[in-house]
């Protein structure tokens, strides 16, 4: 990997991507988001890492086609919803924390 890649922000989804994720039902959203959750703590937790377990162990065989990056924009607006604070630049995963709030 380029580490001059490493500064830039979070690519945003492509096309195809963009299908998968429009396809989703409201249900859906609800449980990508209640996941997302249950994978964060009081303290905080790298977003890329919350994603990944979210993606590998909450969502084994379901959202196949969702990447990762649309995990990331979840995470985003559940802070903007006040369920999460954050800290870092969250359209870098990898460089941002969140933690449930008090």
């Amino acid at each position: 990997m380029n580490e001059g890649n490493d500064l830039l922000v979070d690519r945003p989804l492509s096309v195809e991507q963009q299908k998968f994720v429009s396809e989703l039902s409201l249900e859906d959203i609800q449980k990508i988001d209640e996941t997302l959750l249950l994978n964060t703590s009081l303290h905080w937790r790298k977003v890329a890492m919350i994603i990944g377990s979210t993606m590998v162990v909450g969502f084994k065989n379901e959202y196949q086609n969702i990447p990762d990056i649309y995990f990331s924009q979840r995470i985003a607006y559940l802070v903007k919803m006040g369920k999460l604070e954050s800290q870092g630049d969250l359209r870098r995963m990898r460089y941002s924390e969140v933690r449930k709030i008090n």
